[in-house]
C-alpha cells in the first residue's frame, strides 16, 4: 500500500473551518475505491495545524487518486487557507492494515 501522513497549517481565520472546507475533498477521496483511508486529525500542541493520515491500495490507486477532479480542485483552493506548503511523508509499505502494537497489548 502507498502510506501518506502530510501536515497543514492553517491560517488563523480558518483553523475551525478546516474540516469543512475540506468536506468535499474528504468525501470523494473515501469513496476512491483504492481508497484505504483518508482521515484528518489535529496537534494537540498547536491547533493551527490538521495531519491527514491516507493510505492507497496500490500505486495504480495512487494515481486515480492525483489525477482525479476532486484532488485537482483540491490543489487549487485548498492553498489559500494554508499559511505554509504542505509537509509529506510518502512510503510504500508491503501491508494493506493497520498492525497491533506488539508492545502494548490490551488484555480483556
Amino acid at each position: 500500500m502507498i502510506f501518506i501522513t502530510v501536515k497543514f497549517r492553517v491560517k488563523p481565520e480558518y483553523v475551525e473551518q478546516w474540516p469543512e472546507i475540506t468536506r468535499e475533498f474528504t468525501e470523494a477521496t473515501r469513496n476512491e475505491p483504492g481508497c484505504l483511508w483518508f482521515d484528518w486529525s489535529r496537534s494537540i500542541e498547536d491547533p493551527a495545524e490538521y495531519v491527514l493520515v491516507e493510505a492507497f491500495r496500490d500505486g495504480d490507486a495512487g494515481a486515480a487518486h492525483v489525477q482525479s477532479e476532486h484532488f485537482r480542485a483540491a490543489m487549487e483552493n485548498l492553498p489559500a487557507h494554508l499559511t505554509e506548503t504542505p509537509r509529506i511523508i510518502n512510503t510504500v509499505l508491503e501491508q494493506d492494515d493497520w498492525s497491533e502494537l506488539g508492545e502494548m497489548t490490551v488484555k480483556d
